[in-house]
């Protein structure tokens, strides 16, 4: 294993972190807010927007409470409706109480996702909602006007279960999702750390697309973690937005490699599995009734080290090297089709 110095590698298609913060850049994007969930947003009384980070992996980079509060601090300046963690944040131990606080005490609606990482060690599902301090492991909450429904994407008991950490959205949760879309008025965005469409789906993608599509008159947006790539998809008439890893994209054992000095990788192990981004990423999603659209202001940065590209490292058939795995969050705007 070649040691490596952490001076980061460039990549001239994401603009830096402060090319990014500075300008807000925003990008035009071919996918559409549908006719039937932008009339739900018109509804809105005002903009709602929402500061998102995921898989920061606390526990896994020498960094993350460095990058937790570059998130933060980015957040006080223009201070959203809520702020959500979308999974893997930071093993629920006594150990990174102060993490978890540090979040939650940032802002008065501090949001949690559980992801699957969150559940490592034998911590249980009701010891990660008590410690997050989680309304339950699913729960519905309501953002101004728009009505956030997060889902827990580590049920057991998938019928086509691959292996691995589960990832299921189980019966329970589906009949509280089915009734949660068939009741009141307000936009709806859903959250859950896996994703429900596109790459690394859920074993069930099928069956909730099709929940989501009946609904996609309320449902304006769907935003998962997990994957640690940036990729939009469009599904059933509802759009799912993928948000990049606030860390790292992970590479596996057969790539380990040095991205820092030999005391970090000696005392976090785990990094050479990786190839970390220099900044932390994170995003803002506004959400807007005077124009009818979507904005996500995303965050740019650069590999330290080799990337996944350098290392031979192929996902999945489905991600381009430079494309979707890339150290950004790319700005968007999701606008209405105009007829």
């Amino acid at each position: 294993m070649n040691e490596r110095s952490d001076s980061g590698r460039r990549d001239p298609a994401c603009p830096s972190r402060r090319d990014f913060l500075g300008t807000a850049a925003i990008a035009s994007v071919a996918f559409a807010l549908p006719r039937r969930s932008s009339a739900s947003v018109r509804h809105l009384a005002a903009p709602v927007r929402l500061g998102v980070i995921t898989d920061l992996h606390h526990d896994i980079m020498h960094d993350g409470e460095t990058r937790l509060d570059a998130f933060l601090a980015e957040m006080s300046k223009r201070p959203p409706d809520a702020i959500i963690q979308l999974g893997d944040f930071a093993y629920p131990i006594p150990e990174n109480d102060a993490v978890i606080r540090r979040f939650n005490e940032a802002h008065p609606t501090s949001l949690h996702v559980i992801g699957n990482h969150d559940l490592d060690r034998g911590i249980t599902k009701p010891q990660c909602v008590e410690r997050f301090g989680m309304p339950g492991r699913h729960y519905a909450t309501d953002i101004g006007g728009i009505r956030l429904l997060v889902l827990d994407g580590n049920d057991r008991g998938s019928p086509t279960d691959r292996g691995g950490y589960p990832s299921y959205v189980g019966p329970e949760q589906v009949a509280w999702l089915k009734t949660q879309l068939a009741t009141g008025e307000r936009p709806v965005v859903v959250a859950c750390h896996q994703p429900l469409a596109g790459a690394f789906a859920v074993d069930n993608a099928e069956e909730i697309q099709g929940i989501l599509g009946d609904a996609a008159d309320r449902v304006i947006l769907v935003i998962n973690g997990h994957s640690h790539v940036d990729q939009l998809v469009r599904v059933a008439g509802v759009t799912h937005l993928h948000v990049n890893s606030a860390s790292y994209q992970w590479v596996g054992g057969d790539h380990r490699h040095a991205s820092y000095a030999a005391d970090v990788h000696e005392k976090h192990p785990w990094i050479a599995c990786t190839c970390p981004y220099r900044d932390c990423l994170f995003a803002r999603i506004t959400i807007d009734p005077r124009d009818l659209e979507i904005r996500v202001e995303g965050v740019g940065s650069e590999w330290v080290g080799a990337s996944p590209a350098e290392l031979g490292v192929d996902l999945d058939q489905a991600l381009t090297n430079g494309e979707e795995i890339a150290p950004r969050i790319r700005g968007r705007r999701i606008a209405r089709v105009r007829r």
